[in-house]
């Protein structure tokens, strides 16, 4: 997975087109990832075949047992014991799906969502970026990126000096700081749309002093791509949107454990479920189909 930087761009007096000009209307996206089953390979090695038939049938056989409301644990399947071949199959079966999570520190972590959604790939990496571990689970975001987000930051607001042209920011970081104070931790986020708000140079600084970039990054893609930041301030998370031109089009403070954006809803768990379930099937029809030619 190759590392993806999370610009933060300035919003204010002079970025926006003159009164007067023509109105250009941006492009549609053209291209939009949708689910397509991934194909088994036609020629591939019938030991290694079934030994990803048989990784993957496990996991889904635990991913069946598991009720995600129920706070279990969640389901996991180890990817480093499979051999070379074997890898290389579920690799091609799992897929790259459209949320991808970096998490920096001393521990790195290098997550992909798969073609399944709620189903990821987790990979820990030394300084190097040498394969620790990796595995694969279900989850509306994996716990590693979460529990590196929270353990990076604080739980308020540090204090930070006022530019001479801050004009927005301190009610902005009084909003914040009270929505941490106050929130109830099963509400919906609170979002703070800096795109609205007349903002100097001095207030981005203030902002940036106040809520330094934390060390989980997320990047969703599908209509244009969506950037999203964990801060140095527990539950406060920046929230970018690019259309497929790169061009930042929304920029967001959210309050939240984690941004809506980057979770699988329970609702594409399922789907997932049912869809690994026909992927599973396939691959053992497959196999048979190579026994029975031998």
């Amino acid at each position: 997975m190759n590392d993806f930087p999370i610009p933060v761009r300035a919003i204010g007096p002079g970025s926006q087109p003159d009164e007067d000009a023509g109105l250009d209307f941006l492009p549609m996206p053209r291209d939009m990832n949708t689910f397509a089953m991934p194909r088994v390979p036609e020629k591939a090695d019938g030991a290694a075949l079934a030994a990803s038939r048989d990784a993957l049938a496990g996991f889904l056989a635990a991913l069946q047992a598991w009720d995600p409301a129920s706070g279990a644990p969640r389901p996991r399947a180890a990817m480093c014991g499979i051999g070379p071949a074997a890898l290389e199959i579920t690799n091609q079966m799992l897929g790259e799906g459209e949320v991808s999570i970096q998490v920096k520190g001393r521990r790195g972590w290098r997550i992909q969502e798969s073609v399944f959604t709620g189903l990821w790939r987790v990979c820990e990496v030394d300084h190097q970026g040498r394969l620790l571990a990796d595995w694969l689970e279900a989850a509306a975001v994996p716990e590693v990126a979460l529990q590196a987000a929270r353990a990076a930051a604080a739980p308020g607001l540090p204090a930070v000096p006022w530019l001479g042209g801050a004009m927005n920011s301190p009610a902005l970081l009084a909003e914040i700081a009270s929505q941490l104070q106050t929130r109830d931790a099963t509400a919906r986020a609170h979002v703070i749309n800096l795109t609205l708000f007349p903002m100097t140079a001095d207030d981005h600084g203030v902002l940036e002093a106040a809520l330094p970039v934390g060390p989980v990054a997320m990047i969703s893609r599908g209509f244009g791509n969506c950037h999203v930041t964990s801060t140095l301030t527990r539950d406060v998370w920046r929230v970018q949107y690019f259309n497929s031109m790169q061009t930042l089009i929304l920029n967001t403070l959210e309050v939240v454990a984690v941004p809506e954006v980057a979770l699988a809803s329970a609702e594409d768990l399922a789907d997932s479920r049912e869809r690994l379930a026909e992927l599973v099937q396939w691959m053992d029809e497959s196999v048979a189909e190579q026994a029975a030619l031998r």
